[in-house]
């Protein structure tokens, strides 16, 4: 699956344990999965936030790489 640059993030919060995201989306149906970041620690990080925003406009250019195919390449290092 490919996806779009409006799909790299999305806005949530953590109500009784539960992860609400609190705006709409146009994902598919199907699993996802939410990687918590610790705001304090890697958003002060400043080659991350190159690399975020690098990230970023990659997505918004159409330079994407499915995430099956990083993941495929991921497990064949190990």
């Amino acid at each position: 699956m490919v996806f779009s640059a409006e799909m790299i993030a999305l806005k949530a919060h953590v109500k009784d344990g539960r992860i609400i995201v609190d705006e709409t989306t146009d994902l598919p149906d199907g699993d996802i999965y939410i990687l918590p970041i610790d705001r304090s620690a890697d958003l002060e990080n400043p080659e991350l936030i190159r690399e975020l925003e690098a990230s970023v406009a990659e997505a918004r250019a159409g330079k994407l790489i499915p995430a099956s195919e990083v993941l495929a390449e991921l497990r064949s290092r190990s």
